[in-house]
């Protein structure tokens, strides 16, 4: 039989001819190339998600390395909730406003910045809250009055043109600009024009025209927020379309603008493609850098500058009411950039960057100054995307030539290695160059790839191996299936000795069930029995061994190696009793439901260990993977035993042996139909934590004092202590004490000789 198997299996293996599965690994060998090409595309359009993946690792990079926090000239003057409570609710009056100009100026500040826009003129001056008046009252004393009293955006204007200042505007595209505005810059390019990079805009929303000839430079606080809604790169210049001269198209951002007033300078510097020491190999590519005053700022084509963040800073913000305080130092102040706005939530003011969800716009703009004052800059180098597109193509031909010569395994060191060395390559840049270098996009292609080439292998094996499990699924749990077809030496096909348990278990009573039910219905029955009984034994290693009926046989440790094979068989007579109470459950439920009554079905297990012979057993036209030897005849005996003691489980004395802490009690000294010599007998109440409950202990000892009692012949003493022995047993034996007794109550005086040894000898299989 075994040699016939083999070729049967071996036969199913042979090459096909007709062409279609060698087209079909032709195809495959494409495939991974193909998703190679793919990727390469993918990287150079670069769309969103790619361009996420990439973001998500520079999050990390910074979130592992920020940047540290030094102290430089930049404050924020925050109008917070505290001082929204002390001085009244925004937007304050010019008044107010100028008078927090004018403190500013006297505590020495060098350039104020302002992260607000005054679009619109104050509506408590005193020549517009009149017209509110005066729908109330005619009085001439109401336009005398106003007339003394000073207009608050005039007043505001005054501070304004009192000390460098510079007010907010915001680009749109939701018209076009409605009028030219006087602009305090000059723009110089070195290069290549870089106005199409620039972020573009058709219209503008401006300060008043009195408050901008007033303040010494004015910015747009325009925020460049990617797809996921955070702040990661900063723009310093925009494109305004206007009247076709640079100067008039390029606009500064607030953080730029307060740079250049700071220092007094006049013109911004920029840089581009085709500059002095600005490789751009005859194409336009943008802007290089830009230069403010003394400062030189590396920038992207477009002008921005990637965030350092640093996370919030509290030292970088002081409230705007305390500067009003009679105890403030000036030194807090004194010849640096301060920056107005406002933190308070309900001002709206909140963005997000890689290291906090919620920060102040302001902070932003703050943080973009420190990094250009400080030289602090993260750098994407122009040669990046070509490394790193140039890295995943190495890479990923490695992985594609290797692949089918050295297998999974090896080649999964290779896949790995090229991440670890892509990442630490990428984390080195940043932690001591400070550059960005993507090792996201790379290594998950290259991942890909490998899973991709890995699946073709093991398609490309899988009908050997499903050779293998139509062979043996007969024989075998699911699991020890997949076990085998991976690796068939665990097979010994023809008969071999092993130690097995061996287990019989079926329905008590299936005689009677049988003749209540039709056919149809008997066959459901059974299979709704079967079913999770045959689950239970395979979650537990066990193979199945034949059906009989409402019967099954099972055993352990064959096929395959089971060194826990007594263990198992234990637990599963205990889960196949866990299980048989959750099926009566159901039953019973389903009964109610149809109106008809419901019978508890009960289950007997006899379980036995020792050597048998295994293997495939029949004839060269059918065999069965089977097992043979007294071991299993004692086995089935044994669950016969189980109506004669009442209880579901019987185990021979070799099991318990094996497996001696779970929660067994010895039965009796049985001679079993068939046998010369008496074995002993045990039940099984549940496992170790039944074993040390004291219920349990007391149990065992009460048992033992009841067997020595019975076979020392001491037979008043024996019914003596029943009673003891069914206080301690809480029921749970109720039908074995039964049988002792009737035993005891049957017992002749004649009977109890000196050969008398106890042995009750049994009368049915």
């Amino acid at each position: 039989p075994t040699v016939c198997a083999t070729r049967r299996a071996a036969s199913f293996s042979e090459p096909r001819h007709d062409g279609r599965p060698m087209n079909k690994r032709r195809m495959a060998r494409f495939l991974p190339p193909a998703i190679l090409a793919l990727a390469v595309i993918a990287r150079i359009v670069d769309p969103t998600p790619v361009e996420r993946l990439r973001m998500a690792a520079f999050d990390e990079f910074q979130r592992q390395k920020p940047r540290v926090w030094t102290d430089t000239p930049v404050r924020i003057i925050d109008i917070d909730d505290a001082t929204l409570e002390r001085m009244g609710q925004w937007p304050w009056p010019r008044l107010r406003v100028a008078a927090l100009v004018d403190r500013l100026r006297e505590l020495g500040a060098a350039t104020v910045a302002f992260d607000v826009l005054f679009a619109e003129p104050d509506r408590t001056s005193p020549t517009r809250i009149t017209k509110l008046w005066r729908q109330f009252t005619n009085d001439p004393e109401l336009t005398r009055l106003t007339n003394r009293l000073p207009d608050h955006d005039r007043v505001f204007a005054r501070s304004l043109a009192d000390m460098p200042t510079v007010l907010g505007m915001i680009l749109n595209n939701d018209s076009a600009s409605s009028r030219p505005r006087r602009k305090q810059w000059g723009v110089a390019v070195a290069g290549d024009d870089p106005r199409s990079f620039l972020w573009n805009f058709t219209g503008a929303t401006w300060s008043l025209p009195g408050l901008e000839a007033s303040a010494a430079g004015q910015g747009s606080i325009n925020s460049s927020v990617d797809a996921d809604g955070i702040i990661r790169r900063i723009p310093l210049l925009f494109r305004l379309a206007g009247d076709g001269t640079i100067s008039d198209e390029v606009y500064p951002s607030l953080a730029a603008e307060a740079l250049r007033v700071a220092q007094g300078a006049s013109t911004y510097m920029l840089k581009a493609s085709g500059a002095s020491g600005a490789t751009s190999y005859g194409e336009n590519t943008g802007l290089n850098a830009v230069r403010i005053g003394r400062i030189s700022v590396p920038t992207d084509a477009k002008g921005h500058i990637w965030l350092y963040d640093t996370g919030h800073v509290p030292e970088r913000f002081i409230p705007a009411w305390r500067i009003f305080e009679s105890d403030f130092g000036a030194d807090r102040i004194e010849g640096k950039i301060v920056l107005v706005g406002t933190s308070a939530a309900g001002l709206k003011d909140i963005r997000a960057t890689p290291l906090n969800q919620v920060v102040a716009g302001v902070e932003i703009q703050a943080q973009a100054i420190e990094q250009m004052i400080l030289g602090a800059h993260l750098v994407r180098p122009d040669w990046t995307t070509g490394a790193e597109i140039a890295w995943l193509v190495v890479l990923g031909i490695i992985l594609i030539v290797l692949m089918p010569r050295w297998g999974g395994l090896w080649c999964a060191l290779v896949a790995l290695g090229g991440f670890a060395v892509a990442v630490s390559a990428s984390w080195l840049f940043f932690a001591e160059l400070n550059w960005l270098v993507d090792p996201v996009y790379p290594s998950f292609v290259v991942l890909f790839l490998y899973l991709v080439q890995s699946l073709l292998l093991v398609l490309s094996t899988e009908a050997d191996r499903r050779n293998i499990r139509g062979a043996f699924s007969r024989y075998l749990a699911p699991a020890l299936v997949e076990r085998v077809a991976k690796d068939s030496s665990l097979l010994k096909l023809g008969g071999e000795i092993r130690d097995m348990p061996i287990m019989f278990c079926d329905i008590r009573g299936f005689t009677e069930i049988s003749e209540s039910l039709e056919a149809e219905d008997l066959t459901r029955f059974l299979n709704a029995f079967l079913t999770p009984m045959t689950d239970v034994i395979q979650a537990n290693h066990g193979t199945i061994d034949k059906y009989m009926g409402d019967a099954i046989m099972a055993f352990w440790n064959a096929p395959l190696d089971d060194f826990d094979h007594a263990e198992h068989a234990v637990r599963t007579a205990i889960d196949m009793g866990t299980r048989l109470e959750t099926l009566n459950k159901q039953w019973h439920e389903e009964a109610e439901a149809e109106g008809r009554k419901h019978r508890h079905i009960a289950i007997g297990i006899g379980l036995n260990s020792g050597n048998c012979c295994v293997g495939n057993m029949g004839s060269d036209q059918r065999f069965d993977y089977s097992v043979l030897g007294d071991v299993a005849n004692i086995a089935s005996r044994l669950e016969g035993q189980s109506k004669t003691y009442g209880v579901p489980i019987v185990a021979g004395e070799a099991t318990v042996a094996k497996i001696p802490e779970m929660a067994w009690l010895e039965l009796d000294k049985v001679r079993l139909v068939g046998k010369e010599e008496a074995v002993r007998v045990f039940t099984l109440l549940g496992d170790e934590e039944t074993s040390s409950a004291p219920w349990f202990r007391a149990l065992v000892t009460a048992h033992k004092h009841f067997l020595a009692a019975y076979r020392a012949r001491h037979i008043e003493a024996a019914l003596d202590s029943l009673q003891g022995l069914e206080d301690a047993s809480q029921g749970k034996i109720r039908d074995l004490i039964e049988l002792y007794a009737s035993r005891l109550d049957e017992l002749q005086p004649e009977q109890i000789n000196a050969e008398w040894d106890g042995v009750y000898h049994a009368e049915k299989k």
